[in-house]
């Protein structure tokens, strides 16, 4: 459970600085702390390429406690030493970007507790903020506009459950996800789970483009494109829907509807768990299959493109790599609009992507755990108390933070 700060004086003339470099002794809980003091209504700000991405804030006791019980480092600064860093962050390619509004976030995941965790989730409660769990009833009533900003589980949009259904027959995980979407799909009035799920899809579209933000990792970011893409060709196996793959599926999809991805091809056999060309890795599909790298994050303009920005604030530059169903995002797929924040040099895929639609934007990571490379189904959780400064899992946690900036003219 997050803990709430209570009300607090702050002191006259000094402030604290949250390390975000080396100096930090948990980077992860430090995003906490300040979700925590925005979510108090006191502005912080987040210093964009000074010292990692470090916060700065009002000093307070119940500041001091909080960062102390969460054992984040935290440096008491007096107004000379916050003007000579200002001067500095003037000076070079940073900016200081106040932190306003603490969003109000959703993680949308089924209610029968997968066999696999998920990263988002663990950083949430690891860091300390606040969420609530949404699926297919709260999508489909209407209740996303509520949440500033919406993560998405490792779910198959396309309906066809992770195609886990013919390798892993007779699993009572599988028959328990079979029939917690079936009984969904009746419920919802839908004829099937592959229907019920464009449909998600499409409400999650129309958040973002009223004004959400959407983050997505592994399996979500892949299937949702190619669930809005075939909202009139029928993609889904037979074992899905009851009827087979449309053979003419790649030229009925429309891709001006999903968010990143454009001319994919659809893989039709379903014995094998890949949805289509999108993913680089293909990780599950026997000779397909690619090995892992490392892969760097881009640097941007902090004055002129602060969101992609954000987006990448880190202690370190190259991170090793890591499975999921989706792992990476081949380039020739991208959109032309789509920005790259993350690449593996020379490789035909990247890593991590960001854009716009309408007044919203949405993030895809792939892969599905920073700190479990090679994770497999029935693994225990990741214990993010032996990983208090993982690059991978900073790169979740500036997603959380970043809808809290004043908003102004961008240029992305």
């Amino acid at each position: 459970m997050a803990r709430l700060l209570p009300p607090y004086r702050l002191t006259a003339i000094s402030s604290l600085l949250l390390p975000m470099d080396d100096a930090q002794s948990d980077h992860l809980k430090a995003y906490g702390v300040t979700y925590r003091v925005v979510q108090a209504g006191i502005k912080a700000e987040w210093l964009l390429n000074y010292r990692g991405g470090s916060f700065l804030m009002p000093d307070g006791p119940a500041i001091r406690r909080d960062a102390t019980l969460a054992g984040v480092s935290f440096e008491p600064v007096d107004d000379a030493r916050v003007t000579a860093i200002r001067g500095e962050i003037e000076a070079s390619n940073m900016d200081a970007v106040p932190l306003e509004k603490a969003p109000k976030v959703a993680v949308y995941v089924p209610p029968n507790a997968p066999p696999w965790d998920d990263a988002v989730t663990m950083a949430l409660q690891y860091a300390g903020i606040a969420f609530d769990k949404v699926w297919d009833f709260e999508v489909s009533a209407g209740k996303l506009p509520s949440y500033d900003w919406l993560h998405l589980h490792h779910e198959d949009f396309t309906g066809q459950y992770s195609k886990f259904y013919l390798i892993y027959a007779g699993a009572p995980w599988l028959a328990e996800m079979v029939r917690y979407n079936t009984d969904a799909a009746r419920r919802l009035g839908y004829r099937t789970v592959p229907d019920l799920k464009k449909a998600v899809a499409r409400a999650i579209r129309e958040y973002v483009r009223s004004g959400g933000f959407l983050f997505a990792m592994c399996t979500a970011t892949e299937t949702i494109d190619l669930a809005l893409a075939a909202e009139h060709a029928d993609i889904a196996a037979s074992f899905a829907d009851g009827t087979p793959i449309d053979p003419d599926a790649d030229a009925e999809l429309d891709w001006s509807r999903a968010f990143a991805f454009t001319a994919a091809h659809v893989e039709p056999n379903p014995q094998i768990p890949s949805f289509s060309d999108i993913d680089g890795h293909q990780a599950n599909a026997g000779p397909r299959r690619q090995p892992l790298g490392a892969f760097t994050i881009f640097n941007f303009s902090a004055k002129i493109d602060p969101v992609p920005t954000m987006l990448v604030q880190n202690h370190r530059q190259v991170i090793p790599d890591f499975y999921g169903l989706t792992t990476s995002f081949m380039r020739t797929r991208l959109k032309p609009s789509v920005t790259v924040l993350a690449e593996e040099g020379g490789a035909p895929w990247v890593k991590y992507i960001h854009g716009d639609l309408g007044k919203g934007t949405w993030t895809f990571f792939g892969g599905h755990d920073p700190e479990d490379p090679q994770h497999q189904i029935g693994d225990l959780p990741t214990d993010l108390s032996l990983h208090p400064h993982s690059a991978g899992y900073r790169l979740i946690l500036n997603n959380v933070l970043f809808p809290a900036a004043k908003k102004r003219e961008l240029k992305t």
